[in-house]
């Protein structure tokens, strides 16, 4: 297949050193390691990825799913960032023993907190099954009929795939289609939580510095996978014990310097580096803007019941800190993309690929095929995102009415499971109502739902929200809806299943999210999956099409939560015209943002005291205690908590950040301004040992100095 010779010869080409891209650790031998030892690496391809061997991929873990955390010692202990392990350190925390507060260090391992439901990955190996999943597809059938060949495929390659009996297999598409890897892992289920310093440290400048440089956040916590005693993953158990690994990184004690080689390795989450520039355009003009509206009213109305209410605090610090996160992003982003003048690099690009390829009738309507399919799916992409921002993520009462919905769809269908599915439904309904307040919720509402009402196209509304009058509905609902508190829905879904259906249809919180969810399902969410079924079929002919017009070009695939390298420098960066920031940031500048009793910038005194003494133990750079750093390497959501790897293989950095002005690099990275935020490992050192006091910790690590040899 030309496309698969195409990528192939990607792997060989010697060209310039080029920072930016997400490449996959089975494929980096030639050009790539070439490239990483042009920037300063001594590491070999080997070193990083080998299956026969230790290396490098046997020490990244895919953390709960959605971050990136490393293994730092022979008995399993795990580094990833505080806003990675926020909500188990706040399911943990309570208001006399508040550990987001306080922070929380085990003294022993018989004090590690187990964490129910946290998973932990390991990838054994990466196998490309290309050829296999794309063999005999007929062009002339239906893109479903396409994608069903496609689904066998996948399934008969994972049926003669080789692994051991507690090993999982999935399968990835990459460059929109055009190839597939499959993934070998081993998934740990028992891990606990070691260590996080407090919020102060570990969340210090909060949502003010998200986002920013130079930050000053020690942003890491500390876990452990626990195994049994065949080091196999197991669910928790007093009986298991921690885990052997493969591979651990020490962790180097010289610290950085300027352009000095960076490798973040981790599990980026997604990436979209190819779409045409009329989706760039529709996504800084239409989308963006009411998902920030949106989440900036939510946010305004929790922050100010959290300053005032010490539970509310507690109950919605993660909460907030999610709805925060992407607010943030998305301006950032739209900023960037528009300064960076994203669209018209883009369709400068496309004029040329349409001169290129006039003569051949497979490629020269893709560009009016997007232009046509993104015009038709604007605005149900809008409704869409209306929906999912206020019924599913911010309105909690509406979220629970769509798990409800769910549940009553699942037992209609299978009456026979309907005590286990009351079951798994309560237990999810627990965790909910521990952090629920339905005042705060309600105000929420009220807001929210006003927006999506007067905002939203009104052709995907649904006719009991267009005639709603919604300050009434809010008193009805958060008056007599079972949906406010854990005792009343346990009380409305006691029953058999006749009995359960008829009470949760005359709840006036479910009658009226239920009409919603309906809506969602039956009108906007078929629309819109049918025209981005479409859109996902040209592009995976203009990826192909891309690769082939300009074969000199770099093309990585976009991520898509797995394993990934990305290469660059330790770098400053100019923002604006004047303004030049310096790569590393250092203690002195959180004494400079230290504010007494602010959430946000409040210090421990333990940690003036020590600034103030100078007692920086060995983790001191002339005198001053390094905190942050930047570089170029590419990364995005999913790259927190990634390893920050020294060109010898060592631990220099945490992962946790990009700055603002480069958020927009999901679609358009470009090196002169897109830099990622890592934690100094010196930090992190100075605060286990010296603000923690954990010296057990300390001396499970290796510490290295790789630059004085």
């Amino acid at each position: 297949m030309k496309i698969i010779k195409i990528l192939m010869l990607f792997l060989v080409l010697q060209i310039n050193a080029q920072q930016g891209g997400m490449w996959i650790p089975s494929l980096l031998e030639g050009m790539n390691e070439k490239e990483m030892k042009s920037l300063g690496s001594e590491l070999s391809a080997k070193d990083i990825y080998d299956v026969n061997h230790s290396s490098l991929k046997d020490a990244i873990v895919h953390f709960n799913g959605g971050c990136t955390s490393e293994i730092i010692s022979d008995s399993g202990l795990l580094l990833t960032n505080h806003h990675c392990g926020y909500g188990a350190i706040q399911s943990h925390s309570s208001v006399e023993h508040d550990y987001l507060e306080d922070g929380f260090w085990a003294k022993t391992m018989d004090d590690e907190l187990p964490n129910k439901g946290m998973v932990a990955t390991l990838i054994v190996r990466i196998d490309d099954i290309t050829k296999e999943v794309l063999k005999d597809i007929p062009s002339s059938a239906s893109l479903k009929e396409q994608q069903q060949l496609i689904d066998q495929h996948i399934n008969k390659a994972k049926e003669k795939a080789k692994k051991e009996t507690w090993q999982d297999l999935k399968v990835k598409s990459m460059f929109d289609g055009n190839q597939y890897l499959l993934f070998v892992t081993e998934t740990f289920k028992d891990i606990r939580l070691v260590g996080a310093p407090p919020t102060s440290i570990g969340k210090f400048g909060s949502d003010t510095d998200n986002w920013m440089w130079p930050r000053h956040t020690g942003d890491f916590s500390l876990f452990r996978i626990y195994a049994n005693k065949q080091n196999q993953p197991a669910e928790y158990s007093e009986d298991n014990v921690p885990y052997d690994p493969k591979h651990f990184l020490p962790i180097s004690l010289d610290g950085v310097s300027e352009n000095d080689f960076t490798m973040v390795f981790g599990f980026p989450g997604r990436t979209s580096e190819y779409l045409p520039s009329v989706a760039i355009d529709q996504i800084v003009n239409k989308l963006n803007p009411p998902k920030i509206k949106i989440r900036d009213e939510s946010l305004k109305i929790v922050d100010g019941y959290m300053r005032k209410d010490a539970t509310i605090k507690i109950q919605y610090a993660s909460k907030y800190a999610r709805i925060a996160n992407y607010w943030k992003k998305w301006i950032g982003e739209s900023q960037g993309l528009t300064k960076s003048k994203a669209v018209e690099k883009k369709q400068a690009l496309e004029v040329e690929f349409q001169e290129k390829n006039k003569n051949k009738p497979e490629y020269a309507s893709l560009l009016n095929d997007f232009d046509k399919l993104y015009n038709d799916i604007e605005e149900v992409s809008v409704a869409r995102d209306y929906w999912v921002e206020v019924v599913y993520r911010n309105v909690e009462i509406l979220n629970a009415t769509v798990k409800l919905y769910r549940f009553e769809r699942s037992i209609l269908k299978n009456p026979d499971e309907f005590d286990e599915a009351r079951t798994t439904l309560l237990n999810s309904y627990k965790g909910f109502y521990k952090n629920y307040n339905a005042d705060v919720d309600q105000d929420v509402f009220e807001k929210l739902l006003t927006l999506y009402k007067d905002e939203s196209p009104q052709a995907y509304l649904s006719e009991s929200l267009k005639s709603a009058d919604i300050s009434e509905l809010s008193k009805s609902i958060y008056t007599n809806s079972s949906l406010t508190n854990l005792e009343a829905m346990t009380t409305m879904l006691s029953g058999s299943s006749d009995e359960v259906i008829k009470k949760i249809n005359e709840d006036p919180g479910y009658a009226f999210g239920k009409t919603l969810v309906d809506n969602f399902y039956q009108n906007i969410d078929p629309k819109y999956q049918d025209l981005n079924l479409q859109i996902k079929a040209v592009q995976k002919v203009y990826m192909k099409a891309l690769i082939e017009t300009f074969p000199d070009e770099r093309f990585f695939p976009d991520a898509n939560g797995t394993l990934r390298v990305t290469y660059g420098k330790v770098q400053g960066y100019q923002p604006k015209d004047a303004v030049v920031y310096q790569p590393v940031s250092y203690l002195e500048g959180v004494l400079e943002k230290y504010q007494p009793g602010d959430y946000e910038f409040d210090v421990p005194e333990k940690l003036i005291e020590l600034y103030n003494n100078k007692d920086f133990g060995d983790y001191a750079d002339d005198g001053k205690m390094p905190v942050n750093f930047i570089g170029t390497n590419h990364t995005t959501g999913g790259n927190s908590g990634s390893p920050v790897i020294d060109a010898k293989g060592n631990l220099i950095g945490l992962n946790f950040d990009r700055v603002w002005e480069g958020t927009m690099s999901d679609y358009n990275y470009d090196p002169e301004i897109c830099r990622n935020i890592m934690v100094d490992a010196r930090y992190i050192l100075f605060i286990v040992d010296k603000f923690a006091d954990s010296q057990r910790l300390i001396d499970e690590m290796k510490l290295v100095h790789p630059k004085k040899k």
